[in-house]
């Protein structure tokens, strides 16, 4: 009896942990794509609009009918005590999967990717809960107006690379805290962020085949809001733009189930092609695309102190293609990566659970007050 019972206990341990992989992998990839995203653009970071606010960074979508659109960083009113952990691109089994970012108690696994403003990488050094108010890290956020704030040096590498893995990818795998967050209960992208992804889907200067990874807006102090005060154009490009060898529609892989993680929308399918204006279309979601990576190492657009952006603000308001999103946001989390590092770090097959990484590219630290 008690070898009956050892065995029985011994299958059971081993399905467990089978699950557990499955489900890391698995978690919350909702599109794939053949072709990498291009480098993170370089842009300074917009004021805070008040306390409260927390940054979300900019990353590349994906539009089956126009490919990559950069969905513009901005701040938005958090869930008091969570934070925001961003979605990321990740090579596996040849294609590039989408990682939907999410909220929850602590930071998780976003590729290793340096989307900057406290998004580094590992972890987020932008601020921190105490009780229910928010403290910001002046030395890589844009606040002006608020004063629960202190100042903590952070090491800046300049790393715009947008996804993990692959040629040219972050080698990254999770931390041991970082897979320990995997297992947090998430919540989904606010309505604010989904709108503001859509919006964006909807500029056709937002598309990387019109502004060769240099997006005319690249932050917003608020979501949804393209125009005006608090818009921010980019810089520079991460990296020299190269037009895809493929057509949106040839590059486009086959979607993966998308998980409850939270995540933030990161691929609008439209059924329609590009349309002439910023108006919003009705989104069919294909398996859901989120945020692609797309914050990069850059500065506060403070006074005192810049950022390793320094982009100037934009206004477009050229028309944009329809596009729809992905209806569950969970970080499109292809099959949720794997790998962690502490350094920095950022399609068509499903994605797979961790993929094989090159050794992660390091940028030159320095001691700065952006990121």
């Amino acid at each position: 009896m008690k070898t009956h019972r050892s065995v029985r206990w011994l299958v059971f341990a081993v399905m467990m942990l089978s699950l557990a992989a499955t489900t890391f992998g698995q978690i919350s990839v909702g599109i794939s794509v053949r072709v990498a995203p291009p480098a993170l653009p370089v842009y300074t970071q917009p004021v805070a609009p008040g306390p409260g606010h927390m940054w979300t960074p900019g990353y590349w979508a994906w539009n089956d009918d126009a490919g990559y659109y950069w969905v513009p960083g901005t701040w938005v009113v958090a869930p008091v005590g969570l934070l925001w952990t961003p979605g990321y691109w990740g090579f596996s089994e040849g294609v590039y999967g989408w990682h939907r970012g999410y909220w929850g108690p602590h930071i998780g696994f976003y590729g290793g990717v340096n989307y900057g403003f406290g998004y580094g990488g590992v972890g987020f050094a932008g601020g921190e809960w105490r009780g229910r108010s928010f403290y910001y890290n002046r030395s890589v956020t844009n606040v002006t107006n608020v004063t629960t704030v202190y100042n903590k040096t952070v090491i800046v590498n300049e790393n715009h690379v947008a996804f993990n893995g692959g040629e040219g990818g972050i080698a990254a795998r999770p931390t041991h805290e970082e897979e320990i967050a995997e297992h947090d209960h998430h919540r989904e992208p606010l309505a604010s962020q989904t709108h503001h992804e859509h919006m964006a889907s909807q500029n056709k200067q937002n598309f990387a085949s019109a502004n060769h990874g240099r997006p005319a807006i690249a932050a917003t102090a608020k979501p949804g809001a393209f125009s005006g005060k608090g818009v921010v154009a980019a810089k520079s490009a991460g990296a020299r733009y190269k037009a895809p060898a493929m057509s949106p529609k040839q590059a486009r892989g086959p979607s993966t189930p998308a998980t409850k993680h939270a995540s933030s929308p990161a691929t609008a399918n439209n059924k329609g092609k590009p349309a002439n204006h910023a108006s919003t279309a009705s989104n069919k979601n294909n398996a859901d695309g989120n945020k692609a990576n797309s914050s990069h190492p850059n500065k506060p657009n403070n006074k005192a102190q810049t950022t390793a952006h320094s982009n100037e603000t934009a206004k477009t308001s050229s028309p944009a293609p329809h596009s729809s999103h992905p209806s569950s946001q969970p970080h499109q989390s292809a099959p949720k990566s794997g790998p962690t590092v502490n350094p920095v770090a950022q399609h068509q097959s499903t994605p797979k659970p961790a993929p094989q990484q090159p050794s992660a590219p390091k940028g030159t630290p320095k001691h700065g007050k952006g990121r």
